[in-house]
């Protein structure tokens, strides 16, 4: 990290700061990702334990990989913890979908295609899935979101910090959350399902569906579900619920509908209209298919949620109705 430079600041949050940087081991120079608690933070030792106890617990290609921790005192004499994770090159996804260029900056700003975008939501979904179904004891994230969810190399999608996550006993189902003082879980303003976490109820997985189901939102809108422009009860999922279907593409992110919108030029001018109109069509259908997900997911009722084995396999069967529409595949959208 270079005495964690902040020319190494790759990110950071409410319990501490990422940083860049190259470990040594086995005669091999591997660049990774240190995260230093910031211990002045109330919570962060918690966040500290939780994540060295569940991540050192659970294997799945869809979550973060942690290669080690330190508890220790630094130079000065104050407890130092630092967390040691495989580094994703591409960043979060909350950078993919947020960053606005800079005025002096002449790149194009980072864009994610539909077929990007929808593989990226199968990889959450399948992270998902394995942690509330095939963990020995099934975990809650708690804190879902867009920059909680990080890119590889090829652009998959690995779900990472667990500073807040809970186990969940299987002897519970995911809707029987118990009313408590003690609970000081609060998850994120937007993301966390505010019947359940606003009157201090246990987490369940109910929960985490519907921050995936915001988040399942976001990504194909580009708004944040505390966008300023919701206002007067306004909320992301009703403002995508009150759009379907006739409206769908009122509510898509333009990036998106830009990109389609080059591709059905492309398919025009090879003297195949019929196939841009196809595209379009197909294009279309998928969207309101992926967004009555997002809101199966995020309704206020926790028992009406989609569990997130439906929404896999809802989100794999309209991946594979469009395969073979023309629009790009994950081999051609690599970065």
């Amino acid at each position: 990290t270079d005495g964690f430079s902040p020319a190494n600041l790759i990110g950071q949050g409410s319990f501490g700061r990422v940083y860049r940087g190259v470990l040594d081991r086995n005669q091999e120079r591997n660049v990774i990702a240190v995260k230093v608690m910031n211990l002045q933070e109330q919570g962060a030792s918690r966040s500290f334990l939780t994540e060295c106890k569940t991540l050192g617990n659970v294997r799945h290609r869809n979550l973060v990989k942690i290669i080690s921790a330190c508890s220790s005192i630094d130079f000065q004499g104050n407890p130092f913890k630092a967390l040691i994770y495989e580094f994703m090159p591409n960043g979060s996804l909350e950078r993919w979908l947020h960053d606005a260029p800079n005025e002096t900056n002449t790149i194009q700003p980072k864009m994610l295609n539909f077929a990007q975008r929808l593989n990226i939501a199968i990889e959450v979904a399948s992270a998902l899935d394995y942690l509330h179904h095939h963990c020995v004891v099934p975990l809650l994230h708690c804190d879902l979101k867009p920059s909680n969810i990080l890119l590889d190399h090829d652009m998959v999608a690995h779900v990472g910090d667990f500073g807040l996550a809970r186990f969940f006993p299987k002897s519970m189902n995911k809707f029987s959350g118990n009313s408590t003082s003690t609970v000081d879980l609060k998850g994120t303003v937007g993301y966390a399902a505010p019947a359940e976490y606003g009157i201090g109820m246990e987490p369940t997985t109910s929960g985490d569906m519907y921050s995936f189901g915001i988040l399942l939102l976001e990504m194909f809108t580009r708004k944040r579900p505390i966008d300023e422009t919701f206002k007067d009860g306004q909320t992301l999922h009703l403002f995508v619920k009150t759009a379907l279907p006739d409206r769908v593409l009122d509510v898509v992110d333009p990036l998106l509908l830009a990109g389609d919108n080059n591709r059905q030029q492309e398919a025009s001018s090879s003297r195949n209209p019929r196939r841009a109109t196809m595209e379009s069509t197909k294009m279309k259908e998928c969207l309101i298919s992926i967004f009555n997900v997002g809101i199966a997911s995020s309704v206020e009722s926790s028992k009406d949620r989609m569990d997130i084995v439906d929404a896999a396999k809802e989100l794999h069967f309209i991946r594979n109705k469009f395969l073979g529409t023309g629009i790009p595949t994950p081999r051609e959208t690599r970065v």
